[in-house]
This record gives structure tokens, sequence and C-alpha cells, in this order.
């Protein structure tokens, strides 16, 4: 038995897997916890096992940040967490922690066609590398390399590799940003929490007028993301039509900084809980045209596969999985 955890900066997913092979559709127990409401990442754990009785022989769980030496500091949460502390203060005999990228990579081998949207179908090569990339809370980014049998994943923090300008708009935006936060990271632009940004810096300088209607929305929320995307789909401001335009393209370009370091010739991911609400919006010309748009290189980043990650428990599974596999050694 498994307890397998998605631990995000908005949400935390635990569940419990009786064995690999209800892997990813049959859980004995999931239970999904608003991070925010909770002091520390063992409180939820703790909660979650009083209320199911489960007693799990090992927990892996996926973390929105970096691990090292069984240990992570949540990149969006004031949370600490520890493999050791858990299993102490859980009972929890072998506890793993993952990047939550890394989740999300071990689970792509396991994705069949109804868990995938094909933006691009490339010319994949057998074995190639495949890449990661997910705007989810923050910009997170893996990538997986074949090793003889199967496909090993890894980690990165590639999100906050320096955005990069592409137009004259986007220099400006990076001047705005600039003064707000110093270092601007690519997840200052392609995250779902700091998206509201783009829609900052346009309001802040009138380039488009902000509807009364949609000043009165956006104050009666605590999340304007979702609202500024559903205005845009909707085609119904310019304000936020133009946002969610910098948005894309910016995500085709580290998308494609990701394609010329990484080589991923297996394919690229997209994954996050943004992107299959966007697909038509992803499948416009200009976003494929960001990622190869890499000069002498655009032959080769053209022809890698691209695909839209549609299973919001993608990460969960992942994580199940590589708590088995790692039960198994």
């Amino acid at each position: 038995m498994i307890l397998a955890g998605d631990i995000g900066g908005t949400k935390t997913v635990l569940a419990i897997y009786a064995g690999r092979t209800q892997v990813p559709g049959n859980p004995v127990h999931e239970t999904r916890f608003k991070s925010a409401n909770y002091q520390s990442f063992e409180k939820i754990v703790k909660a979650f096992l009083d209320q199911t009785g489960a007693k799990p022989q090992a927990a892996c769980f996926g973390v929105a940040g970096p691990v090292k030496d069984r240990h992570s500091r949540i990149t969006n949460l004031p949370w600490e967490i520890s493999a050791d502390g858990i299993e102490q203060a859980c009972g929890i005999p072998k506890v793993f922690l993952i990047n939550d990228l890394q989740a999300i990579a071990v689970s792509v081998p396991h994705l069949d066609k109804d868990g995938i949207f094909t933006l691009n179908p490339g010319n994949p090569e057998p074995k190639g590398n495949r890449a990661v990339i997910a705007p989810g809370t923050g910009l997170g980014i893996a990538f997986m390399v074949w090793a003889g049998d199967r496909y090993h994943a890894f980690a990165s923090e590639g999100g906050h590799t320096a955005f990069s300008p592409r137009d004259t708009q986007e220099v400006k935006l990076l001047e705005f940003l600039t003064r707000r936060y110093g270092h601007v990271s690519f997840e200052r632009v392609c995250s779902g929490s700091q998206l509201p940004n783009i829609y900052e810096y346009f309001l802040e300088n009138k380039i488009f007028p902000e509807p009364v209607w949609l000043r009165e929305k956006l104050a009666a929320t605590t999340d304007k993301t979702p609202v500024i995307v559903q205005t845009a789909l909707e085609n119904k401001a310019d304000i936020c039509e133009a946002t969610l335009d910098i948005f894309v393209r910016a995500l085709g370009t580290v998308t494609g900084n990701m394609a010329v370091t990484l080589l991923p010739t297996g394919g690229i991911y997209l994954g996050g809980g943004i992107l299959p609400r966007i697909l038509k919006r992803l499948a416009r010309p200009d976003f494929l045209t960001s990622i190869a748009d890499k000069g002498r290189f655009f032959s080769l980043c053209a022809n890698m596969p691209v695909h839209v990650i549609l299973d919001p428990r993608a990460a969960l599974h992942g994580a199940a999985w590589y708590g088995f596999e790692a039960l198994s050694n």
C-alpha cells in the first residue's frame, strides 16, 4: 500500500493505492486539500491518515520545489518538508520526496492517447529525450532520458531562467517587472499565479481600457487568473486577449529554449492546469512558431512533437508509480 501525493502551491492531493495496477484509476482513498489552510504538510498527512485509517508501507510525494537530501522548501508556500520528519511524525516506514515535475515526467510513458492532445505530431525519435513544461501556480520543467530499459525522469528549476523578451512590447513588460521584482524569471510571466502581472502592465501603461464590469469582477475575486483567461477566450476585452497572447508566446519562447537545451526529440509534453483550458488558443500558429523560432535550428525544433497533458492527476499518478518502483528496488 502506497500513499501518493501531489503537493502544489494551491492544492494538495493525497491518495492511497493498494497495488501498482490500481494506478491511475482506482485509488482506495483520494482527498484534495487547500494548501493555504494548513500550517505544514505534516498536518495534512496526519488529517488524511486519521480520516481514512490507512497504514501505508511507503509514501511518495511530488513537491513544488527543489528536493535535496530528502528535504524540500516549497517555492510558493511557507512549508519545509522533510522525508525523515514525515516518517517519524506520521509513522510511515519509507517516504520518498521528488519534484512535482519529475512526478509528471514519470507519468508520461504511461499516458494513453486520451491523456494527451497533440499540437504538433512532429517526427518523434524512439528513445529520444523528452521534456515536460508545466505552468501551474509556478512554472515547472523536467526532462526524461532513456537509460537502456526505460525512461528516467529528472527535475530542474528551469522555470526560473531569466525571461527573454522577443519584441518591443515584451521588452517594456520586462522593464515593468524588473522594477517590481529585480530578477524576472519566465515564471513571472508564464504561470497561473503570475499571469496577472501582464494584465497589470497593460493597465498601468494605459495600453488598453479596462471595462467597468471587468474591473468589478476582478475586484470581487482573490484569484484573477481564471477571470482574465476566460474573458480572453470569450473575446470580451482587448486587455485580457492581449494578456493571454503574451502568456502564450512567452510560453512558446521558454519551450523553445528548452528544446535547444534538452534536445527532446522524443517529444515535448506541456502540463499544468491552465493549458487544457486554452487548447484552441495554443492551436493558433503563433505558439508553435514561437517554439521553433530558433534561427538555424528552426527545422530541428519544428520537428519535435508537442503534446498537452490532459490528465489533471498526472503528478499524483507519477508519484505513485515512482513509489512502487522505489519500494521494489
